[in-house]
């Protein structure tokens, strides 16, 4: 009687997607503009970019929107915040002028 219940939840747990976590980045640089990074489309207001996905490499993360938006001054995750060594990591992928295009740079 007991097996069938565990043998449901055990398959329940398996297809269960996986949690989708927030993120949130302070820019350097505003921009009131979507940015799709890796698998976020990030939306920002002013200094401030949101996004979720169930992507769970906080860093790469936020690199990719660096590259995209320029440098990042703080970088939250589920309201974590990145370590200063994180974010270092993270903004050495930051382009220098957000504004350019690629082929202007």
């Amino acid at each position: 009687m007991l097996r069938p219940v565990l043998l449901l939840s055990v398959m329940a747990a398996i297809t269960a997607p996986a949690a989708a976590a927030s993120f949130s980045a302070k820019l350097e640089t505003p921009s009131n503009r979507r940015i799709v990074a890796r698998e976020i489309n990030w939306v920002c207001a002013g200094d401030t970019c949101e996004g979720v996905t169930a992507e769970s490499r906080p860093v790469v993360l936020c690199q990719a929107l660096a590259k995209r938006a320029g440098k990042i001054q703080g970088f939250l995750v589920d309201g974590r915040a990145l370590s200063a060594a994180e974010l270092a990591r993270c903004n050495a992928a930051a382009k220098a002028e957000p504004g350019k295009a690629l082929a202007e740079q």
